[in-house]
């Protein structure tokens, strides 16, 4: 009798593309394009346009992609965000693989602030993120990470994460940090996690960054939260770690409040 090959699984890929360009009441859609699961919407928000970007599927699981990016042109500022967490769940066939790379035109701003990742039992993960600067533009950027659920009982055995982000300007390096999270992290000691069960980095490129070093620090006081904030060659760079999500995304949101005006997202808000 002949063996039935193993059936195989439909993977799931998307891409959304958004550019948007100078308006008579700012920024304003130029196009858009969206592919598989991968959706975006733009609404407007109090400081600019408010750019969401959606994964259908639901989550991401071994051999899905998915593909986000913006275009920002000369002088507009714009908030780019994600409707809800992303959840990358258990593997059975290599990583998923995200890619997420936004182009900031000259004197732009953007406010990378997607919700958190959760990351599930053995799941594998590889991420890259790159905000590519003009000169003289700027950037907030936001990555928070959950290792799974502490409400739901959830606990992890394994894991794999690679998750890369890059602020270039002008081509040049300005801010890179590669993470490899795998199984060992989970119960390393205080020179890793330190049984942290979620982190999370903010950084803000952007003339005068290291003077908001002081009203960062003093907004870091969320119980559950340890972090620290520094300031160096036009940057401000905040590490959050945490016992669970929730502490973690209250600290967040007290910190966007104290560095960047107006409300949070909407989608944050909900």
């Amino acid at each position: 009798m002949t063996a039935c090959p193993a059936p195989l699984h439909q993977r799931s890929h998307g891409a959304a593309h958004v550019g948007l360009l100078p308006g008579p009441a700012g920024a304003r859609l130029d196009r858009l394009h969206q592919a598989g699961s991968a959706k975006a919407f733009v609404h407007s928000g109090a400081s600019g346009p408010e750019v969401v970007f959606l994964n259908t599927s639901g989550g991401l699981a071994g051999g899905d992609t998915l593909a986000y990016c913006l275009d920002l042109a000369a002088g507009c500022q714009a908030t780019a965000t994600t409707q809800t967490a992303e959840r990358a769940y258990r593997s059975t066939g290599g990583p998923a693989h995200v890619t997420v790379r936004h182009v900031v035109g000259a004197g732009a701003h953007l406010d990378w602030l997607p919700q958190e990742t959760i990351l599930y039992d053995s799941s594998d993960l590889h991420r890259e993120t790159t905000i590519d600067l003009a000169e003289d533009a700027s950037c907030l950027m936001l990555e928070a990470v959950v290792l799974g659920r502490a409400a739901m009982g959830e606990t992890l055995e394994d894991v794999t994460l690679r998750d890369t982000r890059r602020i270039m300007r002008a081509g040049r390096p300005v801010l890179i940090e590669p993470l490899h999270l795998v199984a060992g992290a989970l119960t390393a000691g205080p020179a890793v996690l330190g049984g942290a069960r979620a982190f999370a980095t903010l950084a803000l490129v952007a003339p005068g960054a290291m003077d908001a070093v002081g009203r960062a620090r003093a907004e870091l006081t969320e119980e559950g939260v340890t972090g620290g904030a520094s300031g160096f060659d036009g940057k401000l760079v905040i590490r959050l770690m945490a016992g669970d999500g929730w502490p973690l995304k209250r600290q967040i949101m007290r910190l966007l409040r104290a560095l960047r005006p107006g409300p949070l997202p909407r989608v944050w808000q909900n």
